[in-house]
């Protein structure tokens, strides 16, 4: 007979086992370990991804570093990946290990950080990308003064992406491979054709109608096989349709990857990473840029509140710091360009950057529709936060799904 694992319980010792790995900062006061600031970041992916789960895990190293901490890290904390450990467990074991502050980082630990606070209601918490400290929000827990929220104004990031694409397109196809469909799916797809109908209208002075932008959704934020659309296999059907610049909006590297495969068998084909600073490094010669989030200032500033005792769970939409865009100590959102840009795209989008700065550009400015054809804003209308921050279609111009059904 032959022995079968029982993956499953593997997948829960592992992430029990993840619990007990504690990265620790310099302690510049010489105080022992046990002394220094705790903190617990749960992360959604691999802390290696390349990606959004990597990009925090470093936003936690910087915190850790600057204030000599500790931070307990768990890995893969999903439905497929650890099935049968939930966000509460997660957060109970954190905290009984020393954690004073805890970070859940994705939108899909919404139900489980929301039941931890509430456990918990005297150790802060943030959810990221969430927005249940926010008074105007669907969301709104004023039952929940321990959670807060932070979030980056990637529509910024996601335009200057769209744009970047725009320039840079032979075919005039630009194609976008996304997660699963929510707001915030749509509201970042849609800041990506804003900003590339701008540069393909308003810089290069083409006709809207010639610019094709297709969305293709695989399912989750990063591939589980046998769940969701293979990304690979979404990127080479992409490419093979006339596509020539893939933006990514899913977690993971697939789409440079697979884009950088490809060019170096002779097609001519770019792409735009998402998430991770060094995300182009996986391609550099085909890559345009890839937007980036930078959550180490704004972690450094919650944790130090928690340690100050000046905690306030509030909701924060941090915009990029336009008078550095990729200052590692300032910017919530930043973009960095790669060497499949040329030099005249890029002049062109160091414009589009700096109009975006000075708010000479307004992606979000009607006249829009969405994609049924209803009015989303009038001629002359700006969208507020919230008309922003809640998409419920793609817009008009855009191809592909807009719900899940």
């Amino acid at each position: 007979m032959s022995w079968k694992p029982n993956w499953k319980l593997l997948l829960v010792l592992l992430g029990a086992i993840a619990l007990l790995a504690v990265a620790c900062g310099d302690d510049d006061d010489g105080d022992s370990a046990d002394d220094a600031f705790t903190f617990g970041m749960i992360l959604v992916g691999p802390r290696d991804d390349r990606g959004w789960s990597q990009a925090h895990f470093e936003g936690g190293q910087y915190v850790a570093a600057q204030l000599g901490a500790q931070m307990i890290t768990i890995d893969s904390v999903n439905p497929a990946d650890s099935p049968n450990l939930t966000i509460g467990q997660v957060v109970d074991d954190m905290i009984e290990q020393g954690a004073q502050l805890i970070f859940a980082t994705s939108d899909d630990m919404k139900d489980g950080i929301q039941l931890a606070a509430a456990a918990h209601p005297d150790v802060p918490m943030i959810w990221s990308s969430g927005d249940s400290a926010w008074a105007e929000g669907d969301a709104f827990r004023d039952d929940l003064d321990n959670l807060g929220n932070i979030m980056g104004q990637m529509e910024f990031g996601k335009a200057i992406a769209g744009c970047s694409a725009a320039l840079q397109t032979e075919a005039g196809q630009l194609a976008y491979l996304g997660p699963l469909i929510n707001d915030e799916t749509r509201r970042l797809a849609s800041s990506a054709y804003l900003g590339a109908r701008h540069c393909w209208t308003d810089v290069r002075g083409l006709d809207a109608d010639d610019l094709e932008f297709r969305v293709t959704w695989i399912g989750f934020w990063f591939n589980i096989p046998g769940v969701t659309l293979d990304p690979t296999q979404v990127v080479n059907e992409f490419y093979s349709s006339g596509v020539d610049v893939v933006i990514s909006g899913i977690d993971t590297t697939e789409a440079i990857v697979r884009t950088g495969q490809l060019a170096s068998a002779g097609e001519n084909v770019w792409a735009i990473p998402y998430d991770f600073v060094g995300g182009c490094d996986e391609a550099p010669s085909v890559c345009l840029g890839v937007p980036f989030f930078n959550w180490g200032p704004s972690y450094l500033e919650t944790a130090q509140s928690v340690i100050d005792g000046s905690f306030v769970a509030e909701w924060q939409w941090l915009s990029p710091d336009w008078s550095d865009l990729n200052n590692p100590e300032t910017t919530a959102v930043g973009f960095i360009k790669g060497d499949g840009l040329t030099e005249a795209n890029s002049s062109e989008l160091d414009d589009f950057i700096s109009g975006l700065a000075d708010g000479s550009i307004a992606i979000f400015a009607g006249p829009l529709n969405y994609q049924d054809g209803s009015a989303f804003l009038a001629a002359g209308e700006e969208a507020d936060d919230r008309q922003i921050w809640y998409m419920p279609q793609l817009l008009e111009g855009m191809i592909g799904a807009s719900s899940p059904s």
